[in-house]
């Protein structure tokens, strides 16, 4: 990958991972992800912000020799994460002057997880500035998107925000600047609801932090750079707020045929009643992509069959998912079905403590549906179509 300067004296010379399809052992990656470290000239010092994933060093020190690199002064660790800082002890390997720039968490982190000698490193307070002769970096401390030790970069004079993961997307594309509006926009949509959406409050106050702020552009450490930087504060703003949309999302498991039956019939009438809905066949659903559903639906579904007395895996993974992304979600329910009995309803409430939504009525289908049964789904259909005429989301 060639290095590419997205301002006069300001180069990006990060890596590109177009084959990673899997993020902390967790998170799948249909579009790879990009490792971005960006090399700031000034008239008298030189910064490196962020390196990258240790699988990818080589190629940002051919890319720091492709730019021509001789020296670095400053080593600045937005974020201790491995994919940020791994190959911050190789850059000072080569460049034995430089000194790592961060906060005091993340110089903690960065002893603990790259065994760092404490030597190396210059603390930073927020709002603390660092000269690099016409060229200024103000530090802009963020807690919570999404580690605590988080913080921003703000080059003054030429009004570029480097924002680490806050704003970013996993997306490798050949070129850094953002090129593909509507591609970028999923991606980023995405990498919110996997990784930011349980940070709604505090996201909400960096973006008020941030209005203030003179933006011509906001290079984040994965993804592209925007060159109109309300394409995704814009989107953050809508991602992170209260608001939802006239969506039911049902993610179910069928093992023989009964709870589909259940999700399909439940399909049919909500969308009768005007309500959108989106079923997700988790033996099938890219759990990011459930994810991604999550930060605009009003209710979701859980639908699942009893396996050993309780929930089926999967549904239970996901009721364990939805819990730990906390999405602004206004209603939940549980309909599925079962043989003899057990506590499929009782195993997945427990797992949606963190949740601020009412319960709706449960339905549970002893064996194959019957009549009752398509009646209360009829009611629960009816049911949410009401809740969601009363929150304004449904006309």
């Amino acid at each position: 990958m060639a290095v590419i300067e997205i301002k006069k004296g300001i180069t990006w010379v990060g890596a590109l991972d177009w084959d990673r399809r899997l993020f902390d052992e967790l998170i799948p990656l249909p579009d790879g992800t990009s490792y971005n470290a960006y090399l700031v000239r000034g008239s008298e010092k030189i910064a490196l912000i962020d390196t990258v994933d240790p699988s990818k060093t080589g190629e940002l020190l051919e890319n720091l020799q492709e730019a021509g690199v001789t020296r670095i002064d400053y080593i600045v660790s937005q974020h201790a994460e491995q994919d940020h800082s791994g190959s911050i002890g190789d850059i000072l390997e080569i460049f034995p002057q430089a000194v790592v720039v961060t906060n005091e968490k993340c110089k903690a982190m960065l002893m603990d997880l790259l065994l760092l000698p404490e030597n190396k490193f210059l603390t930073v307070a927020d709002g603390q500035t660092l000269e690099l002769g016409g060229k200024t970096l103000e530090f802009i401390f963020a807690p919570w998107v999404h580690w605590p030790e988080t913080m921003l970069t703000y080059m003054r004079e030429d009004k570029i925000l480097f924002s680490c993961d806050f704003l970013g997307a996993h997306l490798a594309q050949s070129r850094p600047m953002l090129s593909d509006e509507n591609r970028t926009y999923q991606a980023a949509k995405r990498y919110f609801a996997e990784i930011m959406m349980p940070f709604r409050i505090q996201i909400r106050k960096h973006l008020e932090k941030l209005q203030g702020m003179q933006l011509e552009l906001i290079a984040p450490s994965h993804g592209v750079v925007y060159p109109r930087p309300a394409f995704i504060l814009d989107a953050y703003s809508e991602w992170a707020s209260d608001r939802t949309r006239n969506l039911a999302l049902i993610p179910f498991v069928s093992m023989h045929g009964s709870t589909r039956e259940m999700v399909e019939y439940l399909t049919g009438a909500l969308t009768r009643q005007g309500v959108d809905v989106i079923p997700c066949n988790l033996i099938h659903t890219d759990i990011g992509e459930l994810a991604k559903e999550l930060v605009d639906a009003s209710t979701v579904v859980l639908a699942s069959p009893t396996v050993l007395g309780g929930a089926h895996p999967a549904i239970a993974h996901a009721a364990f998912l939805v819990n730990a992304l906390r999405p602004k979600l206004k209603f939940a329910a549980i309909i599925g079905s079962y043989g003899w009995g057990g506590r499929t309803v009782e195993n997945l409430l427990a797992s949606l403590s963190n949740l601020k939504v009412e319960l709706l009525e449960t339905v549970l289908a002893k064996g194959y549906p019957q009549k009752k049964d398509y009646q209360a789904l009829d009611n629960l259909a009816t049911v949410i179509a009401a809740k969601h005429r009363g929150i304004g989301v449904l006309s």
